[in-house]
């Protein structure tokens, strides 16, 4: 199997063009390519197919090999994908990218790179954000209490402010946030936010399916809608993650999120699929 490896502040997939490949069992394959000891290692995998509704498909699975609904980060190196390899004329500079939360459209702005044009900083019209809980919602996970904001970006995320987010062990306490019941059967993904100023928020997640992970561009919407909606910051906001920094900024008018941030190719290659995963 083809693939390219591709990250997004450190959030970090494995690439399948399935306009030249097939998957048989992309649940499997993504256990598979995931582990960073006996694969090639990521945080999962993401197919690139046809569309009958926009300029590419994407289907994501986590590296347990549960189906995702969206990717922000992911969905950013997608829309790199296409058009440094061709799936979209040079001359364009916006595409769209079918996915289970609906059709995202990318702008992106195009640099010359070793004699060809390569997409470089891509925003993502993330839509509208969906508010899930009370605001806030009380909740008791493993006898202490918090409270957390509910927000839909197409997946659903539980939001968390908090004083500090350094010294967290989300090794240990993520997947109580995840598998509690109020998130059931649909599971959560959990953010774990610091307010720095109004303009400023820092940035720890708990994915489902995946655990914690460098970055989250859906995680990174909701908590800056939670941060918003709670009158914590401004319409725009920079969120710090462990692997970068992403824009997120809200137009009032129509409602819509738009998430600005880079997407890399690390490095293609070649695996062998064993037959019996």
């Amino acid at each position: 199997m083809r693939f390219t490896k591709m990250q997004g502040i450190g959030n970090d997939y494995v690439y399948v063009n399935c306009f030249e490949e097939t998957v048989a069992d992309p649940a499997a394959v993504a256990r598979f390519v995931s582990d960073r000891h006996f694969g090639i290692g990521s945080d999962g995998l993401i197919l690139i197919g046809p569309s009958e509704t926009a300029d590419c498909r994407m289907d994501m699975y986590n590296m347990d090999g549960s189906r995702g609904v969206m990717c922000g980060n992911g969905v950013r190196c997608v829309g790199k994908y296409a058009f440094d390899h061709g799936l979209v004329p040079q001359d364009r500079r916006s595409l769209t990218v079918e996915t289970l939360a609906g059709i995202k459209t990318i702008e992106f702005t195009a640099e010359e790179e070793n004699g060809r044009l390569v997409a470089r900083r891509l925003t993502v019209d993330m839509g509208e954000a969906r508010l899930t809980s009370e605001l806030p919602e009380p909740i008791n996970v493993d006898g202490r209490d918090y409270s957390f904001v509910g927000i839909s970006v197409g997946n659903p995320h539980a939001v968390y402010f908090m004083d500090s987010i350094d010294d967290l062990r989300l090794d240990r306490i993520g997947p109580s946030f995840e598998m509690h019941p109020r998130f059931q059967p649909d599971r959560v993904n959990t953010e774990f936010i610091q307010l720095v100023d109004r303009n400023h928020i820092r940035m720890r997640v708990w994915e489902r399916g995946s655990g914690e992970t460098w970055a989250c561009g859906t995680g990174a919407t909701a908590s800056a809608a939670a941060a918003i909606l709670m009158g914590y910051t401004e319409d725009e906001v920079e969120v710090e993650l462990r692997g970068g920094k992403l824009r997120i900024r809200l137009d009032r008018e129509s409602g819509h999120l738009f998430m600005t941030g880079p997407a890399v190719e690390v490095f293609r290659g070649d695996i062998d699929i064993p037959e019996n995963l």
